[in-house]
């Protein structure tokens, strides 16, 4: 993936975003920015609004309230069907779609039209061949004829980080991706991150997760969020700290960092 000039302005800017489902108000008043290059982590409990946050960045969700400008589009003033592949985004919701008997090889090739079946569209030896290429780049090139049901979870992963590289996007946007993994599985994504944040050529990167100790080296900033609201927002060593981590959970802890990574525990 070469390196190319993706303008001055922010990846993302939200200003004072709410989403509300029925009666209850999921996202409060979230002003953010992300600027190009970034390697943001977003940190939180179950239910504080992460995911909600995150699906309203990738366009796959409107706010109720506040206005959103992605890759210097905003949010009702654009064709969102021409901007959406130029957001590379994945959840778990992504795995539980594709179908277990699909190769690993189309899995990475159909994103190029974001579909889930290679069959809906035609695709040319240089298409197989850029996935082949994104399934190096995180170390799964054994698995490209190998049907995505038989993988391990932390080998779908890094297939699914792959996939979402294969738009060439200008924003990646990655929800828990290391969620439910065992040491080994989360270990390796960690790695792979770590890799993918060092490299210039891989644009602005959002990632959720609710475990310090799931931030890849490499990340930049962070954003704190607890019950829909942002608690802490700024560069990754003066946000991520023990007095915010222990508001943030409501405990009393003791956070580290050795060797580039986090480790959280209770006093």
């Amino acid at each position: 993936m070469a390196t190319r000039d993706r303008g001055d302005g922010p990846a993302l800017s939200l200003s004072r975003v709410s989403v509300w489902f029925d009666d209850r108000l999921a996202v409060d008043d979230v002003t953010w920015r992300v600027e190009q290059g970034e390697r943001w982590v977003i940190v939180g409990p179950n239910g504080c609004g992460k995911t909600t946050l995150l699906r309203v960045a990738a366009l796959r969700l409107h706010p109720s309230s506040g206005t959103l400008e992605v890759l210097g589009e905003q949010l009702g003033h654009t064709d969102v069907r021409a901007l959406l592949p130029r957001i590379g985004f994945t959840s778990s919701a992504l795995a539980e779609r594709l179908r277990p008997t699909l190769e690993v090889r189309d899995v990475v090739m159909t994103a190029r039209h974001g579909a889930l079946e290679p069959w809906w569209h035609d695709y040319t030896d240089a298409d197989s061949e850029q996935a082949l290429a994104l399934l190096e780049r995180v170390n799964c090139t054994t698995l490209a004829t190998h049907r995505f049901g038989t993988l391990s979870s932390g080998e779908r992963q890094r297939v699914l980080l792959a996939r979402t590289l294969m738009t060439d996007p200008d924003l990646v946007l990655l929800d828990e991706p290391a969620a439910g993994l065992d040491l080994g599985g989360r270990e390796e994504l960690v790695a792979t991150l770590a890799r993918l944040a060092a490299d210039p050529a891989i644009p602005a990167t959002v990632l959720v997760t609710h475990h310090v100790d799931e931030i890849p080296p490499g990340v930049t900033h962070a954003l704190l969020m607890k019950d829909g609201r942002v608690i802490a927002s700024g560069s990754l060593r003066d946000t991520l700290t023990e007095s915010s981590l222990s508001e943030l959970f409501g405990l009393d802890l003791r956070l580290d960092h050795v060797e580039g990574r986090w480790s959280a525990r209770v006093r």
